[in-house]
């Protein structure tokens, strides 16, 4: 399938384009059945603005992951946020009311790295640790096609929000700011 100058293929046929917690999370779904998709891109262009620009995509058809610690006291914890290349998430407010913190802030490169198993700037949110909730905006949960990183920074897949929005530990909120 082509989305962008892309060209997709199922990704479970191309395991190496996906990181090893991908590879697992896919293996335990329905992704089987070929509705997740792969395309291998350059991953210098990785980044959102530089990628949806060079494959011609917009930002509005791709969703960032975002990885934040979340802290209450004398306990951390991790969550992940999905919204729309073009969007911001509302992470002093909806989100950190949402997961009950006091504080709120995005994970050091090298926690969010080590915790994923997956490369800075590839995070997805399919294969995330189990304990981690996944805040995905009410506008990415609706969108038909979204392109999200896959775990490396070599490529890309493709999946619907509704894909996303059943992953396990996904909450679906309005994230955006107005």
């Amino acid at each position: 399938m082509r989305f962008g100058t892309l060209d997709f293929l199922p990704a479970l046929e191309a395991p190496e384009l996906l990181a090893a917690p991908t590879v697992a999370a896919l293996r335990a779904t329905d992704a089987a059945d070929g509705g997740v998709l792969v395309a291998a891109i350059d991953p210098d262009l990785a980044d959102t603005a530089t990628f949806c620009e060079h494959y011609e995509i917009s930002m509005a058809d791709g969703a960032n992951c975002v990885v934040v610690q979340a802290r209450r006291g004398e306990r951390t914890w991790y969550a992940a946020c999905l919204v729309r290349g073009s969007d911001r998430a509302d992470l002093n407010g909806v989100v950190r009311r949402h997961l009950g913190a006091r504080k709120l802030s995005f994970a050091s490169m090298d926690d969010a790295v080590r915790l994923t198993g997956m490369e800075y700037g590839g995070i997805t949110p399919v294969g995330l640790p189990a304990d981690w909730t996944i805040l995905v905006d009410e506008a990415v949960a609706s969108h038909g096609r979204l392109i999200v990183g896959s775990g490396i920074r070599g490529s890309k897949l493709l999946v619907t929000g509704s894909f996303l929005a059943a992953l396990p530990g996904a909450d679906v909120l309005p994230l955006a700011q107005a």
